[in-house]
């Protein structure tokens, strides 16, 4: 079967140009003018642009978290995500405490089997660095494994000390291995949070009081400094603020092999929406928190001039009023005590209409720009490119025709992901995935789901990531 894609306007990394995209099978085999029709399903792309498939690469489907686990699984959250236009994303698969890596990347696969419908690959967070888990980790790069997650956090549970740190980042860049951290003080948060909890200041806006923006950027500045001696490339997630922006942008004017991202909803949701009534500052807890507006700008110019290279939205959705209806607990956990709650937000439906809207129609960054920072950098990154991330010739059809004229209120009714509450309601977008395509099929057309349960691929990755 082959599909002809006629008269849309391709948006790559680099260019911008009209052109007709000829797909066989899976992949686009085929780039040209005025191509012909006959023997062909056509999609008429006129008035449209032409964009590759996003990747999410920071994504926790199906996560046991505080008592209950994240709302999406790799059905619905999949869905969810090729409504939106990303047509692979990248989990965090987790250690179990006391057992082995290979241990969470099989749970990982039993998750997504049956279930997965857009292309998806893991990280493997670890939690229990014992010596022989440090001499496990070159073993990951045969399960198609090329990242793993430490924790500079959440002390007494994840959180690894300096000495650990520096060795799995010298293991790691032995063997091309990215590793990635979740950069915040563990210490000085427990701290933090026994003193406020210890004055009854328990409600939600007290989560960011105990993980304040320079506990972020000391942990940023000490990881950055650290892949510096080692040598080791090193990628931060869900960076927040202009605090642990400075220690990145100085490490990469060093030439340390270091990278950083930043989520969607740093630029929309801030600390005084943690102080809404009637617990509704719950929706907005996760961590590292939410700043302040000022950081918004700083987070905006760090995508644009390339200080942070992609945006992702560790989509890690909970109810808001769980536990009812056959739903699984939520963010009502936290209403004793914000340290109960659960942390993350939903958004991986959300990413792309959100940033092109606020970002290319802001004028922000070009149409170009947008598709680096969404797919070609997190495909380059983390070993998929250039199977994934562009539209060429030989590369997987992930495409999505993207009409930059429709406009969306974004809103929980009509949403679909799995939870009961969505970070940019009522917000109105310019810019909306018309049709999506995953491996030359589609999808996604208009508001129909044409995907199928188990249609999703596992992609083993390649190591040794580029530093961009």
């Amino acid at each position: 079967m082959t599909t002809l894609i006629k008269n849309g306007v391709i948006v790559t990394a680099s260019d911008t140009y009209p052109a007709d995209v000829l797909i066989d099978g899976e992949q686009i085999v085929m780039i040209g003018r005025d191509l012909a029709t006959a023997g062909h399903e056509v999609i008429d792309a006129t008035g449209k642009l032409l964009l590759p498939g996003g990747i999410d690469v920071h994504t926790h489907l199906e996560l046991p978290f505080g008592g209950t686990v994240s709302s999406d699984d790799f059905f619905t959250g999949h869905r969810a995500a090729a409504f939106g236009g990303t047509t692979t994303h990248i989990d965090f698969a987790i250690q179990p405490i006391g057992g082995s890596l290979k241990e969470g990347v099989e749970t990982w696969h039993q998750k997504a089997e049956g279930k997965a419908c857009i292309d998806y690959g893991f990280h493997m967070a670890i939690t229990d660095l014992r010596d022989e888990v440090m001499a496990e980790i070159p073993s990951m790069l045969a399960e198609g494994v090329t990242s793993l997650k430490l924790f500079m956090a959440y002390k007494g549970v994840f959180q690894v000390d300096d000495t650990t740190l520096f060795r799995a980042m010298t293991v790691a860049a032995e063997h091309g291995i990215l590793i990635m951290v979740h950069a915040e003080n563990g210490d000085v948060i427990v701290q933090r949070r026994a003193k406020l909890l210890a004055e009854g200041k328990t409600a939600p806006q007290y989560h960011a009081v105990a993980q304040p923006a320079l506990v972020e950027a000391e942990a940023t500045n000490r990881a950055v400094v650290l892949a510096g001696i080692a040598q080791a490339p090193l990628y931060v997630v869900h960076m927040t603020c202009e605090e642990s922006i400075e220690p990145l942008a100085l490490g990469r004017a060093k030439g340390f092999p270091v990278m950083g991202e930043t989520c969607t909803q740093y630029m929309f949701v801030f600390e005084e929406d943690l102080a809404r009534p009637n617990f509704e500052g719950a929706k907005f807890i996760c961590s590292p928190p939410v700043r302040q507006p000022k950081d918004a700008p700083v987070l905006w110019k760090a995508l644009a001039n390339n200080t942070l290279q992609a945006v992702s939205t560790d989509h890690c959705p909970f109810w808001f009023e769980g536990g009812v209806n056959g739903r699984v607990p939520g963010k009502e956990l936290g209403k004793p005590s914000f340290d109960k709650i659960p942390n993350g937000m939903p958004g991986i439906e959300d990413r792309m209409p959100v940033m092109w809207h606020h970002g290319v129609n802001g004028g922000r960054y070009s149409a170009n720009r947008f598709v680096e920072i969404t797919a070609t950098n997190p495909a380059k990154i983390f070993g998929l490119y250039p199977r994934k991330g562009t539209i060429a010739i030989g590369t997987d059809a992930d495409i999505v025709v993207w009409d930059p004229n429709q406009e969306h209120t974004i809103s929980a009714k009509t949403h679909h992901m799995n939870t009961d509450y969505n970070v940019y309601e009522g917000m109105t977008v310019k810019g909306w995935p018309a049709r999506v395509l995953l491996r030359g099929k589609t999808i996604v057309d208009g508001e129909n789901w044409l995907g199928q349960r188990g249609s999703g691929q596992f992609l083993r990755r390649s190591p040794n990531a580029p530093v961009l």
